[in-house]
């Protein structure tokens, strides 16, 4: 169990059967009444994000979440196969578990397999991944007075908007947090 009044941003707990990490919190004395804990929690089973307001003092369960390292293998229809690296056990996740994350995975990537009590919550990606351009329009030049940028294509799918001087084949360095350009690789 722990006290709400020691949150911390990225802790995981467990609220009402559902496995949740705090994103956010804010201590709230109020001049009257009592004071309390206002947090913004990120549910780990399904993505979706809660306002919750605790009482201070209030104590809820702690989740203990496990991370192991694991390797990318392939994807079969709407299932993608991974390996534990320690084990070399294999197991699937469905392509609705891995929505966001479907837009950096390429075959042989590690990456770190999030569980709790045996039941598998989803992926952490690297903070960033380097990509392949496999579609993109020529850049025009003299066209850089504002810092435009364009459309590229990487080889995931996921479409980026990238400096003018990217070309096709080209490696760049993509945030796997928001989808966007770095750099080159």
């Amino acid at each position: 169990m722990i006290s709400v009044n020691d949150f911390k941003t990225g802790l995981t707990v467990e609220v009402d059967g559902d496995i949740f990490t705090v994103l956010d919190f804010q201590h709230v004395k109020p001049g009257k009444g009592a004071a309390f804990v206002r947090s913004k929690l990120k549910n780990l089973r399904n993505g979706n994000t809660v306002e919750k307001t605790f009482r201070a003092g209030e104590t809820i369960g702690r989740a203990l979440i496990e991370n192991r390292d694991v390797q990318y293998l392939y994807a079969s229809g709407q299932d993608h196969a991974f390996m534990d690296n320690e084990t070399y056990d294999q197991f699937t996740l469905s392509e609705e578990q891995l929505k966001w994350e479907l837009n950096f995975l390429k075959e042989n990537m590690n990456v770190k397999i999030v569980s709790y009590q045996g039941e598998i919550l989803g992926i952490n990606l690297p903070n960033s991944v380097e990509l392949r351009v496999v579609e993109t329009e020529p850049g025009i030049k003299g066209n850089t007075a504002t810092g435009a940028t364009k459309n590229a294509k990487v080889e995931t799918g996921l479409n980026v908007q990238v400096p003018l001087f990217i070309n096709e084949d080209d490696v760049l360095l993509i945030d796997t947090r928001e989808g966007k350009y770095i750099s080159r690789a």
